[in-house]
């Protein structure tokens, strides 16, 4: 009998070793898990109530503003306008389509201008009284524009169109100025918009208005104001 038992463990085969799984299987099911996961992301923010499970939460830590000058002004705001314009930016690559390389974006600017007269620049021979204080006569500088001043909380982009390569980019790159080029045309033509508007002759209006107003209401019975140099 025991002759016969070692003859029986002599005469089984070894167990074959494990065969280790090839490299590119496990990169391929990385890959899989890392899609599994990012489809199961968009369910969640899709399905409705699922989104509130794993929501996010939002907390401002921003430090304390800091005064860092003051300016006196000596202008009067005479009148504002409000305008919108859409921009339609579209950028192309040399020698490939669009739909490798490119982008196009629509946009809706929304912003205000300001249309000031700068009473700072008054010199002695511009404004004249006359002996009884009933007279007076003032000479203003032209109504002037202010800087154009985009509001975000009414502009918006309608549209965004971009290439396999753009898109391919921001998965690898997070680019905070993506839309300043579109917001940079809006205020350049709003702008444009308010220069040919009547917003300066508004403004001498207003402003010819609030003196007669408030040198009347000092005993002056007659005003008079002209404006350029």
């Amino acid at each position: 009998m025991t002759t016969s038992s070692k003859e029986t463990s002599e005469r089984s085969p070894a167990r074959a070793p494990a065969r280790r799984m090839p490299g590119w299987a496990r990169a391929l099911i990385a890959v899989v898990a890392v899609l599994a996961v990012l489809f199961a992301g968009l369910r969640l923010a899709v399905l409705p109530g699922l989104r509130d499970l794993f929501g996010e939460e939002t907390h401002d830590r921003s430090g304390p503003a800091l005064l860092k000058s003051i300016q006196d002004l000596s202008r009067y705001e005479a009148a504002s306008g409000n305008f919108q314009v859409v921009v339609d930016l579209e950028k192309d690559a040399k020698f490939l389509p669009d739909a490798v390389r490119g982008s196009r974006t629509l946009y809706v600017g929304a912003g205000t201008v300001d249309a000031y007269v700068d009473l700072g620049r008054l010199g002695e021979g511009d404004v004249k009284v006359d002996e009884d204080r009933t007279s007076a006569t003032l000479r203003l500088p032209h109504a002037a524009l202010g800087k154009p001043s985009l509001d975000p909380d009414r502009s918006y982009a309608v549209s965004k169109q971009r290439g396999l390569l753009d898109r391919l980019g921001d998965l690898f790159s997070d680019n905070p100025n993506s839309e300043r080029a579109v917001q940079k045309l809006a205020v350049k033509h709003i702008g444009e918009a308010a220069k040919e508007s009547e917003l300066t002759d508004r403004a001498e209006e207003n402003t010819t208005a609030m003196l007669d107003g408030l040198l009347h209401s000092l005993g002056f019975e007659d005003v008079g104001v002209t404006y350029g140099k």
